[in-house]
């Protein structure tokens, strides 16, 4: 497990956006890259105390520990609690795939009556309740870099990206942050 006390935050203190739209990192938390197929699905959930979605767009929320689909047979686990995703993986017999992503990884939250605003200034997703309703989750681009988002509350978002690209999304949000409020 990748030890998050000892990396320093790629996105220091910064903090933006306007009166609609608050941009700020995210607490540093754990991350899974999962990959397993249909017959594993069951043992994982259970492993990891909460039902992995099985339908695009989805995700499964327990106690700051969350599922996002990413496709079929992948997922992204994302611990705020800081739990060892890894050793539990490890302790599954059922076969599946799972890579440590926690040092790699980032995230910046959004949040506000013009967050999806803010978030649709560089990403070409329908952000619409409709259409991507809280707890919608997706692999999609912000600018020029893929991101993963997710909905996590009515005016909440949670922009996840390697730590390389954060400076370049966090100032893409803050500039559509400050858009969304003109």
């Amino acid at each position: 497990m990748a030890d998050q006390a000892l990396r320093k935050a790629p996105l220091g203190r910064h903090h933006g956006g306007s009166a609609g739209a608050r941009v700020t990192p995210a607490a540093p938390a754990t991350r899974l890259s999962l990959r397993a197929g249909e017959d594993a699905i069951g043992t994982l959930s259970l492993a990891f105390g909460l039902e992995l979605p099985r339908r695009p767009k989805t995700s499964a929320s327990v106690s700051g520990r969350h599922a996002l689909w990413l496709g079929p047979d992948e997922w992204l686990l994302i611990d705020e609690n800081g739990a060892d995703l890894m050793g539990i993986a490890s302790g599954v017999s059922a076969l599946h795939s799972a890579t440590d992503v926690s040092h790699r990884n980032t995230a910046i939250i959004v949040s506000g009556p013009d967050a999806a605003g803010a978030i649709a200034s560089g990403c070409p997703l329908d952000l619409g309740n409709a259409v991507f309703p809280v707890g919608a989750a997706a692999r999609t681009v912000l600018g020029k870099i893929e991101i993963v988002l997710f909905r996590s509350g009515e005016e909440d978002y949670r922009v996840e990206c390697w730590r390389s690209f954060s400076p370049y999304a966090f100032g893409l949000l803050v500039e559509g942050a400050e858009d969304a409020g003109l």
